[in-house]
């Protein structure tokens, strides 16, 4: 059943969080729910902004539309002047919080029907990538092949680990990557998260999420290599780089 009490463009609704779980170094993930079950329409990637007592910041939702309860990923970040992290981290189990608004259009998925769809986030930009995924996995007859990209800084960093076996199961092509590797048993690729866009590019559909100046070089190489896509009779249509900051 989908809330009434509260619209994209308007209005309040109070969620109670119901679970919080440790994700990563200092970043924790809270599962949030209407009262009476009802739940809230959200498209793949769409942003929140929630409110606790006089705080208030967006979150990108980590659930998918599908998902009972509404997830959101939040980092501690040290407590420094304006760190809108820290009421949200400190939440507990029962704690209520008001979502003022929903945000952006979203990962337009469904347009992209047939197509191999390739995920690309760094650090807690999975949580958005991670509603598109969910979402995606659920629908998998409708797409191709499913790859997701993952970098952080170190394994310590990486969220939803729990997740990950699932993913591959269910048919994801799931590389990760870590930029500091120094003082870690790492047998995986080391570098950043943009070096792993050659191996499945330009033949795939790309959905992005993370810091935008890290991003900023590599897009004009997307384009680059999205334009060479449309020359070459092998692959499929052009690709698209969609990103949310």
């Amino acid at each position: 059943m989908v809330s009434q009490g509260f619209s994209a463009g308007g209005g309040t609704t109070t969620l109670t969080v119901a679970r919080v779980s440790r994700q990563a170094r200092d970043v924790r993930s809270f599962d949030m729910g209407v009262a009476g079950g009802s739940k809230i329409a959200h498209a793949p990637g769409q942003v929140a902004r929630l409110r606790v007592g006089e705080a208030e910041s967006y979150f990108a939702v980590a659930s998918a539309p599908e998902d009972d309860a509404l997830e959101f990923l939040v980092k501690r970040t040290g407590g420094a002047s304006g760190d809108v992290g820290g009421p949200f981290y400190e939440l507990r189990a029962g704690d209520r919080v008001e979502l003022t608004q929903l945000v952006g259009r979203g990962f337009p998925l469904d347009a992209h029907a047939g197509r191999d769809l390739v995920f690309v986030a760094m650090g807690t930009g999975i949580a958005p990538v991670r509603s598109a995924l969910r979402h995606a996995i659920a629908r998998a007859d409708s797409f191709g092949q499913l790859v997701a990209l993952y970098g952080a800084r170190t394994p310590e960093d990486f969220c939803y680990q729990d997740e990950t076996d699932e993913w591959r199961a269910a048919g994801v092509e799931l590389r990760q990557v870590i930029s500091r590797p120094d003082g870690y048993e790492w047998a995986g690729q080391t570098g950043y998260v943009q070096s792993l866009l050659d191996h499945v590019l330009p033949r795939r559909l790309a959905f992005e999420k993370g810091p935008s100046p890290c991003f900023v070089s590599e897009r004009r190489r997307f384009w680059a290599r999205a334009r060479w896509a449309r020359r070459s009779p092998r692959t499929s249509p052009t690709p698209v780089c969609l990103c949310c900051s």
